[in-house]
């Protein structure tokens, strides 16, 4: 099987032109297939707050009413993703950006209301493999904004680490998929003090000490959650590290079981 690489690119990375440039740096110097899945959180979040829109989180994922919508599609499927493409094509990269909508790309049904109601925010039910293929084939970098549709005419809010898996999951039954997850730390910490207190192999199990013990809160959940999805359902590949090490491999890896 061909190598694909899918990174998934969120924090505060996304937020700085400095740190966007010197991501998308590293990000051009890996070689072969690759897709580029987006956040942009904290950039809706301060949209919002112009706007008088106020945020609400649960574990790491944002509660989307209408009003948040509105700015989450406007934010993540035009500044965001138009940023990084037009980034990438400043580096000879022939990447464009799509939401889950552009062909069909990744259709998702709301949410249902349980214990909380998270709004307008979609489940992945599908990923066109075939589009994504196709535009792999032609040397093209997809540039996925974290947005779903369900072929409806509803656009949702959908975690870009769970768009990141999904693709992953997808794609591993045509390549040898390596999933990034990127951000500002150089991995997952024991200590989030000690920026060197890097969790370098990370089994299913201590992420579940970690998670009842509060080291590991917040965004980091649903983005270990989506990993530890992706290795159970056959990617091999699963990194957590920042942008200086995503050609190096330095950082965390996922595994289900002892690593030893």
């Amino acid at each position: 099987m061909d190598r694909l690489s899918i990174i998934k690119i969120g924090g505060k990375v996304v937020e700085t032109p400095e740190s966007l440039t010197a991501f998308l740096l590293e990000f051009n110097k890996i070689s072969g297939n690759k897709i580029l899945v987006h956040g942009g959180g904290r950039s809706a979040t301060n949209i919002a707050a112009k706007l008088g829109i106020e945020t609400k989180m649960v574990e790491g994922r944002r509660i989307t009413d209408e009003a948040m919508l509105d700015v989450v599609v406007m934010v993540y499927a035009g500044l965001v993703n138009k940023r990084i493409v037009a980034g990438l094509q400043a580096l000879d990269c022939n990447a464009a950006g799509f939401s889950g909508a552009d062909l069909d790309l990744i259709r998702a049904k709301k949410r249902p209301v349980q214990e909380i109601d998270y709004g307008f925010v979609g489940d992945i039910e599908e990923v066109n493999t075939k589009e994504l293929r196709l535009l792999l084939n032609e040397n093209i970098v997809p540039v996925i904004a974290p947005l779903t549709h369900n072929g409806q005419g509803l656009l949702l809010n959908t975690n870009a680490d769970t768009i990141a898996s999904a693709l992953a999951v997808e794609l591993s039954n045509i390549f040898n998929v390596n999933l990034i997850f990127c951000f500002e730390k150089k991995g997952v910490l024991s200590d989030p003090e000690n920026e060197e207190s890097i969790i370098f192999d990370l089994t299913y199990n201590s992420f579940l000490e970690y998670k009842q013990d509060g080291v590991v809160n917040a965004g980091m959940i649903p983005k270990l959650d989506n990993g530890f999805n992706a290795i159970k359902n056959g990617v091999k590949e699963v990194l957590i590290t920042n942008a200086e090490n995503i050609a190096t491999g330095r950082g965390t890896r996922l595994f289900m079981g002892d690593r030893f």
